[in-house]
């Protein structure tokens, strides 16, 4: 099992380019289920999760070619089962996103109950009562959910009563078929979900709302494929923003987009970094000047992202002053503390709300990766400690983030990558 070995120093300085959007791609990949003819992603991250969805569409028999620019064509014609099995689902939550495409092509799916970062639970329930709504008929059944659908879905007025990304995403791709109008009530907001919509817009959806809370989908026959590159990744572009501010240093991101961390920007700028955009970038500048700590409190967008919170804390945790840091999406999304605080951290945990204690420098410890943000925690705590900093456990963080050794050594971060 591979290992991150760091020695912490001075500030980041560079320029790096920022990555697809993993949460935009899955959907979008999904979302190829339902064109007739064959469709093109672009601007995918070469990442486990998008090999993992690759793998997921090809043992269902569905064409997947890759070309030298890891712009992916995705060739429904030779689709044969119907089938998300659990040896990739168990790995990767999203696979849950091929249900609702696929039941509205095709009138069938089979997919196993999905598996992923141990945050706290995420029930698919959501996902299942507005496909019923639809007029799908579902059982659950040894650990899979089998879904069928006599002819086409048909529209329906569904409320979600707890905003949910994926929930969002499912219940989308599957009205975008469906007979008549369907109108989705506290839908989710975030950029991904947007880039989703517009990525069905462009193959022939007719859907109103996007950006909003209330989308409101005109199914169509039949929807063609078309070339779509997905967005920049604002978590990558966030973390990297963070890792720099902790460092008291300065760094420019190409191809990323201020709009989509707007809540991001703010709390950096509150910590006192010096942020400039242009059209495909953002840069910031501490001035060589140690970061003052934020009180934040995670929510769905456009309020302060959970995937967030982590680099947040580990930024605090080397801040002037104290800040308050409240999770209120996923129970288990604190638990990168205890590992902070065996590296001098001083983090109290009170309820969802960890109060952290700035201090001068965290101390190298062997730290431990739990899930995926977590493990940037403690990247970019390693950065800024004294000595050498091992985190164990990195196929997390190889889910989300691509090349994140070789970046960081771009910016000056003296870290690397060593079997286990």
């Amino acid at each position: 099992m591979d290992k991150l070995i760091i020695t912490g120093g001075g500030p980041l300085s560079g320029e790096i380019r920022i990555s697809g959007s993993k949460n935009s791609a899955l959907p979008i990949l999904a979302a190829a289920l339902l064109a007739e003819t064959p469709m093109q992603v672009g601007n995918l991250p070469h990442l486990h999760d998008i090999t993992t969805m690759l793998a997921l569409l090809r043992c269902m028999g569905v064409g997947v070619t890759i070309d030298e620019r890891l712009c992916v064509e995705v060739d429904n014609d030779s689709i044969t089962d119907y089938t998300a099995p659990y040896e990739l689902v168990k790995t990767m939550r999203a696979s849950i996103l091929v249900l609702g495409p696929m039941l509205a092509r095709y009138g069938e799916a089979n997919v196993s109950f999905p598996g992923g970062c141990a945050i706290g639970s995420r029930p698919v329930d959501i996902h299942l009562r507005g496909l019923e709504a639809m007029g799908a008929d579902i059982e659950v059944d040894g650990g899979y959910i089998r879904a069928r659908s006599k002819g086409r879905l048909k529209g329906t007025h569904f409320f979600m009563d707890t905003v949910t990304v994926g929930g969002t995403e499912n219940l989308l791709m599957a009205a975008v078929l469906a007979e008549g109008k369907t109108v989705l009530e506290n839908a989710a907001r975030e950029p991904e979900v947007v880039d989703l919509a517009n990525c069905l817009v462009a193959m022939g959806a007719n859907i109103e709302g996007i950006g909003t809370d209330t989308l409101t989908i005109e199914g169509v026959p039949g929807l063609t494929g078309c070339r779509f590159d997905v967005m920049p990744d604002r978590i990558e572009t966030g973390t990297y923003l963070v890792a720099a501010a902790a460092s008291r240093g300065s760094v420019k991101l190409k191809d990323t987009n201020e709009k989509i961390l707007e809540s991001v920007l703010l709390k950096l700028e509150e910590a006192g970094a010096h942020i400039s955009c242009g059209s495909d970038w953002v840069a910031l500048d501490m001035k060589g000047n140690r970061p003052k700590a934020v009180n934040l409190k995670t929510a769905p967008y456009p309020a302060f992202p959970t995937d967030m919170q982590a680099q947040f804390t580990a930024m605090n945790a080397v801040s002037e002053g104290t800040g308050a840091v409240t999770e209120t999406i996923f129970e288990n999304r604190l638990i990168q503390i205890h590992e902070l605080n065996r590296m001098g951290a001083s983090i109290k945990l009170e309820g969802n709300t960890a109060i952290v204690t700035g201090v001068e420098k965290l101390k190298a410890a062997p730290v431990m990766a739990t899930d995926l943000r977590a493990s940037a925690s403690l990247v970019i705590a390693g950065m800024v400690a004294e000595g050498e900093t091992m985190v164990d456990r990195i196929y997390h963080i190889d889910r989300g983030y691509e090349c994140i050794e070789e970046k960081l050594q771009m910016l000056g971060a003296n870290i690397r990558r060593v079997p286990g």
